[in-house]
């Protein structure tokens, strides 16, 4: 891959990722200080996400791979984005989920997008791919670094940012290598869209524990997304936004230690050690104060081994309990279970429960909530090592 094709695509990455970054944070906050959103509003704008990601395999696998070259499609989406970013400020708290559902539907097929266009430029995705990837990474880190440096993350600021990058992005996406539609002249296949090829792995009995405990453990993590930000607003912390990113910095820092790890003590550890981060984290929320920020930021910063421990696991140990012909519909169906059903029923559940402890205009009582998903995923952790048996093929992959 030659220098030049290598920076352009860490600038698409970085662009990417900034712009998903500079919003969807701070969304939380700022329903709930300008459009004085209830927890359920604020939890079903995060669900529009999680309905995305269910939608978007089939606009890329039935629209995008058969009839239009990547980088062009993925230039109108962000420039179209741009200007509903912007159209979202302009509206009140019930146009706003619409607004906000309708972005992500474009949204969410240009991460699939971008990855056809890095994939298709290099020689050995393999080795390139995670030094293109990690820009993204970045982009997200440098979002909400800017954002709380602005002092914005209350404000329409954040949209409008991310409206900006947005258009940049589409234009730039119209100078992009080349990639043409890899799916044209081929028979539409549902089923493949859906991953159904992968469903012969829910037969085994572990990968099915392993998969329901991915859709259950997705509901602590919505908790995390929308709700985050606007309790450590509350409770006082300052500059929330860039102190936020410090998970993304964990994330970046604990990846490295995956492979190793997955080799050295197997799956089923690595898994225990991201759930219990899970309970861990939403215990430190749960009593974490303003006097005591140490709790807080820990539950910021184990935001890397929640994440990394689990989910970054969880596809590799099903790329390897998949094998080569299936391991791609694996991931979909993957996919397709955890940031689609398990987010969306994680999303609606977090903002009722947020409702049901409101003490007043904009009080809470956060011990209670936090100790929700804590509880829940210490249950998913409990019956995860009951139930869970691996495999030696993959404790020693």
């Amino acid at each position: 891959m030659k220098l030049k094709t290598g920076f352009m695509l860490s600038a698409m990455m970085f662009l990417q990722y900034y712009i998903w970054g500079a919003w969807y944070v701070t969304m939380g906050t700022y329903m709930g200080e300008v459009l004085k959103s209830s927890g359920v509003d604020v939890g079903a704008a995060y669900s529009a996400g999680a309905i995305a990601t269910i939608i978007s395999p089939f606009f890329v696998g039935m629209i995008a791979d058969k009839f239009f070259a990547a980088q062009k499609i993925m230039g109108v989406l962000h420039l179209v984005g741009a200007a509903l970013l912007y159209y979202a400020t302009q509206v009140d708290n019930t146009s706003f989920y619409w607004v906000i559902l309708v972005y992500s539907l474009l949204y969410m097929p240009t991460i699939a997008l971008s990855n056809s266009v890095a994939f298709a430029q290099m020689t050995d995705p393999g080795k390139q791919f995670p030094w293109i990837r990690v820009f993204g990474t970045l982009g997200w880190i440098v979002a909400g670094l800017i954002i709380s440096k602005l002092g914005i993350e209350k404000t329409a600021g954040t949209f409008h940012v991310a409206a900006i990058v947005s258009a940049v992005l589409g234009v730039i996406s119209f100078v992009l290598p080349n990639t043409p539609p890899k799916g044209a002249g081929t028979k539409t296949d549902l089923g493949a869209i859906l991953g159904k090829d992968a469903f012969v792995l829910l037969k085994e009995k572990s990968y099915l524990v392993f998969f329901i405990a991915a859709i259950l453990i997705c509901i602590p993590l919505s908790f995390y997304y929308g709700f985050a930000n606007p309790f450590l607003n509350e409770v006082g912390l300052d500059n929330v936004a860039g102190k936020m990113t410090m998970g993304q910095m964990s994330e970046a820092i604990f990846i490295l230690a995956i492979p190793f790890m997955f080799n050295k003590i197997g799956v089923k550890k690595m898994l225990i050690l991201g759930m219990s981060a899970w309970v861990l984290r939403y215990i430190c929320f749960a009593y974490g104060t303003v006097d005591a920020s140490w709790m807080l930021y820990a539950g910021i910063i184990l935001h890397g081994v929640c994440y990394d421990f689990f989910f970054v696991t969880g596809y590799m140990y099903t790329e390897k309990a998949a094998g080569e012909t299936i391991k791609n519909a694996a991931q979909g169906l993957f996919t397709f279970a955890t940031y689609g059903v398990g987010m969306f029923i994680g999303t609606w559940y977090s903002g009722f429960v947020v409702d049901q402890h409101k003490l007043g205009e904009a009080q809470h009582a956060w011990t209670n909530i936090w100790l929700t998903p804590a509880a829940i995923a210490g249950a998913v952790l409990i019956a995860f090592i009951l139930f869970f048996k691996e495999r030696k093929s993959t404790a020693t992959a």
